[in-house]
This record gives structure tokens, sequence and C-alpha cells, in this order.
């Protein structure tokens, strides 16, 4: 099988340079085609049509943004595989996306393994096209904001190992029972760590969250019987205490 051809649209030069880096020495995927507005990126979507497979767009971008880039091509009717890659978590801006058949909604900042896994998916996956995988989108947007408002800065490494111990624990609950020899390991393997090096992370980005977050949220996820004087959550108990709220919240228990 040929390689997936991928056209980038970003105004953020520096993410495409780094996407293009991550993937040169990666098998099946290949950037093929970059733009760093929606007017530009409109123009080689026309003009290149058959030169990529699949498209990653960012939706805030000078000259026009993506949500022109996705109008045109519902009004041209280009039908390729589109993936949104933004800060932006607004809900309605996602139900809005999700009207112009895009296949996945992935929030900024991003691992470039999960960039990687998402072209594979909408590739390899068979879709309707008609509207993207919102459950995913939601929790991700809800994991996001959660960490945001308890204080723990997005550029630590802490913040993605305990983003992506949520979802694994959201997916998979019945990995709460080996948090040290389960979890620990598969986030180091997907981070190209060590396990120490992973529990270190997060127990600083719990230490950091403690200082700088909304007490009110974490009372309402960790108890009322949270005070400044009681110790921090364990690494388990933060991680398992979220995906716990977020399985409520979504009726996954």
């Amino acid at each position: 099988m040929e390689n997936i051809r991928v056209l980038m649209i970003d105004d953020n030069v520096n993410l495409i340079e780094a996407v293009k880096e991550y993937f040169k020495n990666k098998p099946k995927i290949d950037i093929v085609l970059a733009a760093n507005d929606g007017k530009s990126g409109m123009e080689l979507i026309r003009s290149k049509k058959d030169e990529y497979d699949v498209i990653v767009l960012d939706l805030i971008m000078p000259e026009k943004d993506g949500l022109y880039v996705l109008e045109c091509m519902r009004q041209e009717q280009i039908n390729k595989k589109v993936i949104v890659a933004t800060s932006y978590n607004s809900m309605e801006v996602i139900r809005e996306v999700s009207e112009y058949g895009v296949n996945y909604y992935i929030l900024k900042p991003f691992d470039l393994i999960d960039l990687e896994k998402r072209i594979l998916d909408v590739v390899n996956k068979e879709y309707d096209n008609k509207v993207i995988d919102m459950e995913y989108s939601n929790i991700q947007c809800s994991i996001s904001k959660i960490l945001h408002e308890l204080g723990i800065p997005s550029h630590i490494k802490g913040y993605q190992y305990i983003r992506e111990g949520i979802n694994i624990l959201y997916d998979r609950p019945e990995t709460v029972g080996g948090i040290t020899k389960e979890l620990y390991p598969e986030l180091a393997s997907k981070f190209d760590t060590t396990v120490s090096r992973v529990e270190r992370a997060i127990r600083h980005a719990i230490e950091v969250s403690w200082n700088r977050g909304s007490w009110d949220l974490m009372e309402e996820i960790f108890g009322h019987s949270v005070d400044v004087d009681k110790a921090k959550p364990t690494n388990s108990e933060f991680i398992v205490t979220i995906a716990d709220k977020l399985r409520l919240d979504y009726h996954r228990i």
C-alpha cells in the first residue's frame, strides 16, 4: 500500500515543520503539501486534488479560516478525509464542524503520535462521512478543560501523561487495578520514556495544580473534605477520580 499523503493547513509554521520532521522517518504517512492560511490552503485543495488523501486543517487562521475551507469544499463537492486540529474547544463549534463531514476533531496541543493514529484511522476505517466522532471529541475537550482549570499547564510533560492516562482509564476502567504495573508502562512506551519519569512528571503536575488550580473545582472533583492542609491526591487518585467523573458525566459507568 502506498503511503498516505497529507495536506496540512495551519498558520503555525513551527508546528508544520515539527509534523514534517516527525513523519520524515515514519512509514505509511507523508506530509506532501502545506499552507499557512485558509485562502492558499483552498487553492491547494482545488489545484492538487489528486496529490493528497487527508487534510489536517486548523480553524483559526489569517486570510480565511478553516470554516471557510470546509464551506468551499462542500459547495464544490470536494470529498476528502479531514481532521480538524485546533485549540478552539467550543462544543458549538465542534457541532458546526461535524455538519461538514469532518472525520476527526483533535485538540491542540496534541501529541504527534496521536495525530499519526488519527490519520491512519481515517484512512483505514469506514465512515459514513456525515459526522465526526462526537463522543471522542467531547471527551478530549472535557479532559483539557478540567486539567486547565485545575491549573496544569499544557506544556509540561505531566499534562500529556495525565491526559492520556485519563483517556485510557475512561476507555478501559479495568486498568484501575494496575496503575503502576499497566498504566505507567503503557504511557512510558507511548511517549518513549521510562516508568519512573512518567511517575515523577505526573507527581510534579499535581503539585503545580495544587498551587495554581481552581479550589472550587478541586472540591467538586476530589470531595468537600479538601482543604489547604489536606495532602495532595496520589497520582492514581488524581487520574482515576477524573476518569470516573467523566464516565459519570458521559453515562459510561
